[in-house]
């Protein structure tokens, strides 16, 4: 049994050379080491060996153990240490090459068009706030004429939180809020997100944005005729030449209103769906501040006098844009956001 162990450990220490890959390093361990391995053999047949000579065989049988076991993990050690140069070398990054290109991320469509928006209502001399988005119902609904049992609140179909505040559903309450701190004359845009209870549709959302507008000042020195020429300048600034036309309409907070309709760009007045096949988009909806109004913010309406005007930012882009489905700006896709150029000369 001796010889055998001898034949075991030469031919073991014969395959595990200084040039030895790594399958024959995990052969010669399996085939010694292992649980149904060659020491393993010899150690069960233990028996058969006279008492005198166990103590030499099994000391034999360690040592032939521990040379084979130091000798797979010294040459373990040495394959995983060549693996990885030979991964570094082949993986060596070139400091001189020019590096990889960033993508930049983009302004979406909506901002854009409201940023757009904003720069023409800025060159006529308004200033841009922006109010809060969870409002309460006085600056919602109450001080912008719309009573407890008012009908048009049903209109809103309101998202209401906690503590009696709700989503405001429109940016009309920009206007209390701005009344209440400073006092006319005043020529104010405040952009921001409304809520309402609306299916998302062609021409609908029930998160959508929009910019309030409004001028006040002294009795006689705004008029409607001032409300229709701002207006009429920031279409043609907005869309170019096309036909507008401004429609009798009825607000609670204005009075006398009014609507801003235009041919739409979209079918050229042959009728789609985005101007339910009237040939007319509305475009906001406008008019002079009720008196009512004033009274909520401290201002007499014997004294002072102006007009309100609100723009739907998306149903504009639509027209803007050339889209047809108001749905599509919300879908993220980025290949159909990435179509548009920048129209406001903002980041691309």
């Amino acid at each position: 049994m001796k010889e055998q162990l001898e034949e075991i450990r030469r031919r073991a220490m014969s395959e595990l050379g200084d040039n030895a890959d790594e399958a024959q390093v995990d052969a010669v361990r399996v085939r010694v080491l292992g649980r149904s391995g060659e020491l393993t053999e010899i150690m069960r047949r233990m028996r058969e060996v006279p008492n005198e000579e166990r103590p030499a065989i099994g000391q034999l049988i360690n040592q032939i153990k521990r040379e084979v076991e130091a000798r797979v993990e010294e040459l373990s050690e040495k394959l995983k240490a060549a693996a990885l140069d030979k991964s570094l070398n082949e993986k060596r990054i070139d400091v001189t090459l020019p590096g990889m290109r960033i993508a930049r991320g983009r302004i979406h469509p909506i901002t854009d068009i409201m940023e757009q928006m904003l720069q023409i209502f800025e060159s006529l001399g308004f200033e841009v706030e922006m109010t809060q988005d969870i409002e309460d119902d006085f600056h919602n609904f109450e001080a912008l004429n719309f009573k407890e049992h008012h009908p048009a609140r049903d209109m809103q179909d309101t998202f209401y939180v906690e503590g009696g505040m709700l989503l405001r559903t429109h940016t009309s309450n920009g206007q209390i809020r701005v009344m209440e701190k400073r006092r006319p004359p005043l020529a104010i845009v405040c952009p921001g997100k409304c809520y309402r209870r609306d299916d998302l549709s062609v021409r609908a959302s029930p998160m959508f944005t929009q910019i309030e507008g409004f001028m006040v000042d002294k009795i006689g020195r705004v008029t409607m005729a001032h409300l229709k020429g701002v207006l009429t300048q920031f279409a043609q600034a907005f869309f170019g030449a096309t036909a507008i036309r401004f429609r009798a309409s009825y607000f609670p907070f204005t009075e006398p209103s009014a609507e801003l309709d235009m041919h739409c760009l979209l079918c050229d007045g042959a009728g789609c769906p985005v101007c339910k096949h009237s040939g007319w988009t509305e475009v906001l909806g406008c008019g002079m501040i009720h008196p009512n109004v004033l009274r909520a913010v401290g201002c007499d309406p014997a004294e002072y006098q102006g007009f309100a005007f609100g723009i739907g930012v998306e149903r504009t882009g639509l027209l803007k844009l050339g889209v047809d489905d108001m749905r599509l700006f919300f879908e993220n896709d980025l290949r159909f956001l990435a179509q548009f150029p920048a129209l406001s000369g903002g980041v691309r």
